[in-house]
């Protein structure tokens, strides 16, 4: 099947030499990383988590989300997810493999990432972290391989692959929740330290997910015969909806416990968030701006005449999409840090070989996908003539 992914239009290799292209380019930073160290990069001792961490933790929901076609097609026979199943899964592919680049590249030597197989703990919550997210990216390319192979040669897929498809429904729900234990579970950052940040993440998880896979669904109709059913399309857009009204609720929950219970520790990293702390305000514009994206998205997708628009579903998803970004990337990971334990402010704000290598990341997601895409629309017969 893989042959598939070599035969293509102009437009199809102009887009590949792109994407190569801006990997090249972060391969270039990235060798500078390793010559010169973090240093090239705007952490810092205080903020030692930074723009590479957000991108892990915004992509892990993206990855996790594919348990939103797999679970009600194969376990509730949802058929008119039938079509766009495996195209969820390659994106879970894909965003794990992006998470588990970002991890390599934030330990700033590659090397220290074996001391994880070297030198097990399980006691440590970034041991399970390891676990959940390979085993998670194992069990997709099995299911993507097996499933796809069984449509190829239009037969029905072994009667073994459904319970991996099942031990993958839960897997999923885990690799989100253990990425919120690794920040819930650090005693000296108060921002993190809720009990509700697991089902927060998976909220934001479950709108920004599919709201991509919509966008990408949309791009394949444009450019190619692939049709996933106007039906499944809207399903989809209620799965983000109800997501979003969630994640909203929650986020409310976090102000409404940090202003009226007037705790500095938890009041400071609100403050610093929404109207800034000791003349440092980096944050505050991105913070509005996904506060009023995530509000005009939800009022769209609450509302069933715009809803069913597709321009409207298109602007409602790019919506969720960033807004979900700004305020899982760098609004939960970096304002963890600011202000530290010790009560002081340090300005954080990526550098262009920071911001380049996470391009570059994004890039090699992004081949992915478009390689994927290609192979199963060939097998399917539905590439554009």
């Amino acid at each position: 099947m893989l042959e598939n992914a070599f035969h293509g239009d102009r437009r199809y290799w102009t887009w590949i030499g792109f994407l190569l292209v801006l990997m090249g380019v972060g391969a270039f930073f990235y060798l500078q990383q390793l010559r010169y160290g973090l240093g090239i990069t705007g952490m810092s001792r205080d903020v030692s988590w930074g723009f590479y961490i957000a991108q892990f933790t915004f992509l892990v929901g993206i990855a996790a989300s594919a348990v939103m076609v797999v679970l009600p097609y194969y376990l509730h026979d949802v058929k008119v997810f039938g079509r766009i199943t495996v195209l969820g899964e390659f994106i879970a592919v894909s965003a794990v493999t992006m998470c588990l680049a970002f991890i390599i590249i934030d330990l700033g030597q590659p090397q220290r990432a074996l001391n994880m197989v070297l030198h097990p703990s399980p006691r440590s919550i970034l041991f399970w972290d390891m676990i959940v997210l390979n085993g998670y990216l194992v069990l997709n390319v099995i299911i993507t391989r097996v499933t796809l192979d069984a449509e190829r040669n239009g037969e029905a897929p072994p009667r073994w692959i459904r319970p991996v498809i099942i031990l993958s429904i839960p897997w999923a729900i885990s690799i989100h929740t253990v990425t919120a234990f690794i920040y819930s579970g650090l005693a000296a950052r108060p921002f993190w330290m809720t009990a509700i940040l697991a089902p927060r993440f998976l909220a934001s998880a479950f709108s920004s997910g599919p709201a991509l896979l919509i966008l990408l669904c949309l791009i394949l109709i444009r450019f190619t015969k692939f049709d996933p059913g106007w039906e499944a399309i809207q399903k989809l857009a209620l799965v983000v909806t109800y997501a979003v009204l969630a994640n909203i609720f929650f986020v409310l929950m976090e102000l409404f416990t940090a202003l009226y219970s007037d705790i500095p520790e938890h009041l400071l990293h609100f403050r610093y968030l929404y109207l800034g702390l000791d003349g440092h305000h980096e944050l505050v514009p991105w913070m509005w701006t996904s506060a009023f994206l995530v509000v005009a998205s939800a009022v769209i997708l609450v509302t069933p005449r715009l809803r069913r628009q597709k321009r409207w579903l298109v602007a409602a998803c790019i919506g969720v999409v960033v807004a979900m970004w700004i305020e899982k990337g760098l609004g939960m990971v970096v304002t963890g840090f600011v202000p530290s334990p010790l009560e002081t402010v340090t300005r954080y704000v990526p550098t262009f070989p920071e911001v380049a290598i996470t391009v570059s990341v994004y890039a090699l997601g992004a081949l992915m996908v478009t390689v994927f895409y290609r192979i199963a629309l060939s097998v399917r017969g539905e590439l554009a003539g």
